[in-house]
């Protein structure tokens, strides 16, 4: 582990410019450049908070305020985001960087690195004008929103850890991506993020407790609907499932990482 701080010590200006390339070449060419990194995500949170709190009137149970269901939405919808990205960038980031594999020397590492980076400069954005809407709305969770930071590190961790897996395995089986792409389908809308639990049947919200993800939305839920810190007890299994993805996505990388090369 110690070998691998170094090394990406050693190659953060490497890491760097590879974000700060990436970000750019989204906007190269645009008339409004950077400043999409703004509208895009204000246009999503307006679509969320007016068309959902205004016009459909949505509320969740036992929950009152013009933007509860908005927010609720929100807090799933942008941190779900976060966990596709990274596990979806994760998962080809290999085979989308073949050439530079072959033809540079560097940690292998410092790629699952650069999703990471990218996927929380874009999440930051967006969820920073999502956290200037909570405070002009005045539906701000006060202190309980530093309990954002531990849950989404968490996320993070579980992410990287599967998208790495994945990563490793879809340069040998190429089908394990067309797979996975037809099971983070399911596993949207079988995640408490555009409904709330308490509406499904009790034998269906037992069955959601074998979803690692659903603890997680509903601790977001918790603390930007309700103010509530989340129970922490609850957010242990998924934590121990993030910390053994992690485990065993660097055990396959080490493994594997002279033959994907070869492989590539």
């Amino acid at each position: 582990m110690w070998t691998i701080f170094k090394s990406l010590l050693a190659y953060r200006g490497f890491i760097y410019g590879s974000v700060k390339r990436e970000f750019q070449s989204k906007y190269r060419n645009s008339l409004l450049g950077a400043a999409w990194t703004v509208i895009n995500p204000l246009a999503m949170i307006v679509v969320y908070t007016v068309i959902f709190s205004q016009i459909m009137r949505s509320k969740l149970p036992g929950v009152d305020g013009t933007f509860a269901y908005s927010i609720y939405l929100c807090a799933g919808v942008l941190t779900w985001g976060l966990f596709l990205e990274i596990v979806s960038r994760a998962q080809n980031t290999f085979l989308e960087h073949a050439n530079l594999l072959k033809k540079l020397s560097f940690p292998r590492i410092c790629l699952p690195i650069i999703v990471v980076a990218n996927a929380m400069v874009n999440f930051t954005i967006v969820f920073g004008l999502f956290s200037i809407f909570l405070l002009i709305s005045g539906n701000f969770p006060g202190l309980a929103y530093l309990a954002l930071f531990p849950v989404i590190g968490i996320l993070v961790m579980f992410a990287i850890g599967l998208g790495i897996s994945l990563g490793v395995l879809n340069v040998f089986f190429r089908d394990v991506g067309q797979f996975f792409g037809i099971v983070i389908q399911f596993w949207f809308w079988l995640t408490p993020i555009v409904y709330p639990l308490s509406i499904l049947p009790e034998k269906a919200r037992s069955l959601m407790s074998y979803n690692p993800i659903a603890s997680l939305m509903t601790a977001f839920q918790d603390i930007l609907v309700s103010s509530l810190w989340p129970t922490w007890q609850s957010l242990l299994p998924v934590t121990i499932i993030a910390v053994t993805l992690c485990g065993l996505g660097m055990h396959l990388f080490r493994k594997h990482v002279g033959e994907m090369v070869d492989e590539l």
